[in-house]
């Protein structure tokens, strides 16, 4: 097994929407980066690349790339672990925790989580997505942006697969 953190934070852009998970937050103001700004994609493709050995976010989709500029960050995940499958290992579970004053994250955690899961080929509940407060602390807590912090825990598909038939054979 294999475990991977991630981290991303952005400034918030209030030209720009909020997109977190791969989901659109309405009513709030997006973040800025070269891409759509989603940190929370960000800090997951970071962590589950970590995991393995395979750098960063920034070494397959570097932000002086033209053709990058705002794109969307759900096929960067899909990259991710496109590559990671093509080594032998399979996400399991992703924990992810969300920094910021606002938006609140809560209702919108079971579509991110639901959202990741689909490119993570794991089940909504081997996803964990949550928002914590900065108490008012920093360029966070006065509201100029977000930090997010993810974990991803990988194996390998072999040793996924002999526990898959372990189980079924009751052992």
């Amino acid at each position: 097994m294999r475990v991977g953190l991630g981290y991303d934070s952005h400034p918030f852009d209030p030209g720009r929407p909020l997109r977190l998970g791969g989901v659109t937050v309405a009513g709030h103001a997006g973040l800025g980066g070269h891409s759509d700004g989603d940190a929370v994609l960000h800090a997951v493709v970071d962590a589950i690349l970590g995991a393995v050995g395979m750098g960063s976010i920034g070494d397959l989709f570097p932000d002086t790339d033209p053709e990058l500029a705002g794109a969307d960050s759900l096929p960067m995940l899909l990259e991710a672990v496109r590559r990671v499958e093509g080594e032998n290992y399979q996400v399991v579970n992703v924990d992810v925790t969300v920094v910021a004053e606002s938006p609140r994250i809560a209702p919108h955690a079971g579509a991110m989580a639901a959202r990741m899961a689909e490119i993570l080929h794991v089940p909504p509940s081997a996803v964990n997505v949550r928002g914590k407060s900065n108490e008012g602390m920093g360029w966070i807590g006065r509201g100029e942006g977000l930090a997010v912090l993810a974990v991803a825990l990988l194996d390998s598909i072999r040793d996924l697969d002999t526990l898959h038939a372990s189980i079924r054979s009751g052992g």
